[in-house]
């Protein structure tokens, strides 16, 4: 109960005009959330009309920490501040806290009785002035839990309640919420650039770029561009530097960042908040910090949590905190790239210790491993978790056997679709665990180095395809001997690259020296002979030495027919190059039906985006314009470069060519119809 003498002061005293105790000024940048201001200013005009409810002109704004939640309700108060007469900021992560800052306005209002009273009569004080004079806006930031603010609520219909909160779920019954999301990228890497590099500064094509690229590892999220602008604008460090060492920066503060306020130490109080809440959730997040942050099934994670109902509630945790996501259909999970990056840079326990979460993530893996003949869809799902496991392994401890053996078996599976170049980040995975558990010249190091010039060389990097397969070589040479089979198909490897890079002059003698060897090690049908065999006619080939090359591949085919069968890979490859030869010898009608022939074969064996279908449909696209057939050649060239440009990337050399030869086409169609219509009068 107040005192009569408190009560007439809280009927009489008057707040000045724009009284408020705002944490922070409005004139710092603020990019990209004009939209959710405006609607942050619907929600509570909304709200407000219906007081009935209870929670009159009540709001809450929740995401992830760091997403931005205080800072568009600090524009909102400054923004809308005349439309008030109060507005009051009040920390809430506890009821003690909201308490205080009630107390704390019943001192700024009335400090001649509030000096005498203690925290409980000036917060009562505070709640019937504030009942006494509506128009007002009360900040609730922060809210741990929404039951707290019901209270408030319901005592106090005569202003708007905003609260802002890391908590996603409570809210239905106390107040209509808006989730807060990421920046657009354009907003973001806008604000970058305007942090990093001064307001005035008007950015370079090279510098945009750099920013877009940093802003996209940033996540987009508002307070980690923030911390990021800061400390490039004092340091000068390269955009690019900082996205290097990423991981190792997120709890740096510069540039009048508060040291409290950086994006490690806010997730740290919420992983705090979690861990206190449900043990399990940590676990789990540790986990998911490396696997690929999108679509990761829940059944990948129910090793770790075997009980679906304790799943479902360490998940529900994290959700809550909004340090995951859910799909619609709520089986797969989504975390922020930033929340993993954090988690991943970590201290751990000792100099060779496994970073928090590493090696669960790695059971995960193997323990997930599909049949990689049969189960292809698994794998699918599956593939996206074992390649950011491969790119982010660290310098030590090694990676154990299974983990190895779990990228092995995603890397043959990429292998057999023919999507080798995705290999890369397992391949190099696998070369360094060889290097450091098994030594530079074990064999199955020197497999492994070969593998990853292989998924090079597929990937159109020949310089540095051709430098590992060179060392391989050298390697095999002295560690297996001259005529060892892994040798042999390393030799036969680098002569392919040599010949993809043009340089013939080394790749022919290469060739010649390795078939010469495969017949007399392994004879004259073996499958790696036939392969030498065929891969010097195509060297003949590139040569323009067609009087060697189609009679070589003729024998090829023949011999590929029956020791491997008619629509063996080997084989379409074999018919392939034998059309191709033809039609560079000019005998366009052998070419053309034989390109007609392997296309249809490839199409029903290899599917109809394999590599080598692609390849087949581009020459034979390319058979029929050398025909002077357009008609056929435009429609098939536009079918294989959009398949291309998805399946191998824009920038493959595949790519590149398909898009020339097309481009060359449609060039010829062109001057076709002019030379047609001047020929008939017709104006150009």
């Amino acid at each position: 109960m107040l005192p009569a003498e408190a009560v007439g002061w809280a009927r009489e005293v008057e707040a000045p005009p724009g009284a408020g105790n705002l944490p922070g000024s409005a004139s710092g940048v603020f990019m990209g959330r004009e939209d959710e201001l405006a609607r942050l200013h619907r929600l509570l005009a909304e709200s407000g009309e219906a007081a009935v409810t209870q929670v009159a002109g009540a709001g809450a704004v929740h995401g992830l920490g760091g997403i931005g939640k205080s800072t568009l309700a600090l524009h909102y108060a400054h923004t809308h501040r005349s439309t008030y007469g109060l507005v009051w900021w009040l920390n809430a992560e506890s009821t003690e806290q909201i308490v205080a800052g009630l107390a704390s306005l019943a001192v700024r209002l009335c400090p001649q009785w509030a000096a005498g009273a203690d925290v409980p009569e000036r917060a009562a004080w505070a709640m019937l002035w504030l009942q006494w004079h509506p128009g007002w806006l009360l900040v609730f930031d922060n809210v741990e839990d929404p039951r707290d603010l019901r209270h408030y609520l319901g005592a106090l219909p005569g202003g708007h309640h905003l609260a802002t909160s890391r908590t996603a779920t409570g809210w239905h019954t106390v107040a209509p919420t808006m989730p807060l999301g990421l920046l657009e990228p354009g907003a973001a890497t806008d604000l970058l650039c305007s942090l990093a590099l001064g307001p005035d500064h008007i950015p370079t094509a090279r510098q945009r770029e750099e920013a877009g690229a940093l802003a996209a590892a940033l996540g987009h999220l508002p307070l980690a561009l923030e911390q990021a602008g800061a400390y490039l604008f004092e340091t000068g460090t390269p955009l690019d530097d900082y996205r290097a060492m990423l991981g190792e920066v997120m709890d740096t503060a510069t540039g009048g960042i508060d040291p409290e306020r950086t994006i490690a130490r806010i997730w740290h109080h919420t992983l705090t908040a979690v861990e206190h809440r449900n043990p399990t959730a940590i676990t789990l997040l540790d986990a998911m910090a490396w696997l690929a942050p999108d679509t990761i099934p829940r059944t990948l994670l129910a090793p770790l949590c075997p009980n679906p109902r304790e799943l479902g509630e360490a998940l529900g945790t994290l959700h809550a905190y909004n340090m995951i996501s859910f799909s619609a259909d709520r089986q797969n999970i989504s975390v922020h790239r930033l929340v993993q990056t954090v988690l991943q840079h970590r201290p751990t326990t000792g100099p060779d210790a496994m970073p928090p979460g590493r090696q669960d993530a790695e059971h995960l893996l193997h323990q997930a491993v599909p049949d990689e003949k049969t189960d292809h869809q698994g794998f699918e799902r599956l593939l996206p978790h074992a390649l950011t496991l491969a790119e982010t392994t660290p310098p030590h401890p090694p990676a154990t056997d299974e983990t190895v053996n779990a990228w092995r078996a995603a890397a043959r599976y990429l292998t057999g679709q023919g999507r080798d170049a995705h290999t890369i980040p397992l391949r190099t995975a696998i070369r360094a665990q060889c290097e450091k558990v098994l030594g530079d010249t074990h064999p199955d190091t020197l497999i492994s180095r070969n593998n990853l010039a292989s998924a090079y060389q597929s990937a159109g990097h020949l310089d540095r395809a051709i430098p590992l397969y060179e060392a391989a070589l050298a390697q095999c040479e002295k560690v297996l001997g001259n005529t060892h089979l892994d040798t042999l198909n390393n030799r036969n490897n680098l002569a392919s690259a040599y010949e993809e890079a043009r340089d013939l002059d080394r790749a022919i003698p290469l060739y010649e020296a390795a078939l010469a060897q495969c017949e007399k090690v392994l004879g004259h049908t073996h499958p790696r002979t036939l392969i030498s065999r065929n891969n010097l006619a195509h060297a003949y080939q590139s040569a323009g030495d067609l009087d060697h090359a189609i009679p070589l591949h003729k024998i090829t085919l023949t011999q590929r027919e029956q020791v491997l069968g008619d629509t063996h890979p080997h084989t379409l490859v074999s018919r392939n190059n034998l059309a191709h030869a033809y039609q560079s010898a000019g005998d366009l009608d052998h070419a053309i039906s034989l390109h007609e022939t392997t296309l249809a074969q490839c199409e029903k064996v290899l599917g109809d985006t394999h590599p080598d279908t692609l390849n087949s449909r581009n020459n034979l696209a390319y058979a029929y314009e050398a025909a002077g057939d357009l008609d056929h050649a435009i429609p098939l060239y536009e079918t294989t470069l959009a398949q291309c440009e998805k399946v191998l990337g824009h920038a493959h050399p595949d790519t590149r060519a398909t898009r020339i030869n097309l481009f060359h086409a449609r060039c010829v169609a062109a001057i076709a119809v002019i030379t047609a219509e001047k020929e008939g009068g017709g104006n150009c």
